[in-house]
């Protein structure tokens, strides 16, 4: 657990309800963290701008994440990034606090992460408030237009009225008789000579 950027030692903190710390730290992201489509990139790193408060329960944890997102607009391909700038709130229980508060609710409760001793992990708290703030299906801009469905060009940078005669496959053979001829031939194909 120790090896982790998100884990921080809260020793200073441990035990002393009303005692609070202020934190400020970058960390490079070992996985990307987000989906296939946008995601802050393995490699770049995000901003953690956080305070530890220490309450009876455990230790309080607030603050915001940020970073750059990278990814591709679902409708035309074209690159995108966008800036993600999230709030963190969560309370990390020290191991015996949790067992009160089970038996005290005589069910399971909603689960609180729990420290590691003096240690406290955020890479769940900080990946689940990231990922769910970022766009399901990203767009360059509101308006995008997408991609041509019979050409594949951006309709945002083709010329005005871009189009493509698209012809029903069940007047194929219709069009080609208008374009044989009037028809006539086809019309006396079956009669018998008088």
């Amino acid at each position: 657990m120790t090896t982790s950027p998100f884990v921080i030692n809260i020793h200073d903190l441990s035990r002393r309800p009303g005692s609070m710390r202020e934190l400020d730290v970058s960390v490079t992201l070992a996985e990307p963290l987000g989906s296939d489509v946008i995601a802050i990139a393995a490699g770049a790193s995000l901003d953690l701008q956080l305070r530890l408060e220490s309450v009876s329960e455990g230790v309080l944890v607030t603050g915001t994440a940020t970073g750059t997102a990278t990814g591709e607009c679902v409708r035309c391909l074209r690159e995108l990034s966008e800036e993600v700038d999230v709030d963190i709130t969560e309370l990390f229980a020290y191991e015996d606090t949790r067992s009160r508060r089970t038996a005290d609710e005589g069910e399971d409760p909603e689960p609180l992460p729990v420290l590691d001793g003096d240690l406290l992990d955020l890479e769940t708290t900080v990946t689940d408030a990231v990922v769910t703030s970022l766009p399901f299906q990203p767009v360059c801009t509101p308006d995008c237009a997408g991609l041509c469905s019979e050409c594949g060009v951006r309709l945002d940078d083709a010329e005005p009225g871009h189009s493509h005669e698209i012809l029903d496959p069940r007047w194929a053979a219709l069009s080609e008789l208008a374009r044989g001829g009037d028809g006539d031939d086809a019309e006396g194909e079956g009669e018998e000579p008088r």
